[in-house]
């Protein structure tokens, strides 16, 4: 897209009106020619239009902020994703069985294996 080509909102009509003025009160435009470009002005919809009206005049003119390119599309998944519904039948299969290890093997640590299981499906499904 050309710089030239963007649209403008209410602030930098409102700043280029400002500048007309400020060339009006300089005496490099008439009255007339300050009607005629503020009406046209208040009508641009481009940075390119507002430009074509301080084309024959000295500084100050308009100034805009540059604008970012847009961002690109996110690059397309590596590897393997899993869906949800089967990141979450995982991750119940795992609580269950960490569950009957508990009553197998009397000890609170089996149940370390559910946070463990979060972060592997986690960073699988990231991919």
């Amino acid at each position: 897209m050309n710089e030239r080509d963007i649209r403008i909102g209410d602030a930098e009509r409102e700043h280029a009106l400002e500048l007309l003025g400020t060339h009006l009160g300089e005496g490099r435009l008439s009255v007339d020619e300050y009607g005629d470009r503020s009406a046209r002005v208040a009508t641009a919809k481009t940075r390119g239009e507002l430009y074509a009206l301080f084309g024959d005049l000295p500084e100050p003119r308009p100034r805009f902020a540059q604008v970012e390119p847009p961002a690109t599309a996110a690059p397309a998944k590596q590897g393997f994703g899993l869906d949800f519904r089967v990141g979450s039948a995982a991750l119940t299969a795992v609580a269950i069985i960490s569950v009957a290890l508990f009553f197998l093997a009397k000890t609170p640590l089996v149940f370390l294996l559910i946070p463990i299981a979060v972060l592997l499906i986690g960073r699988t499904g990231r991919r």
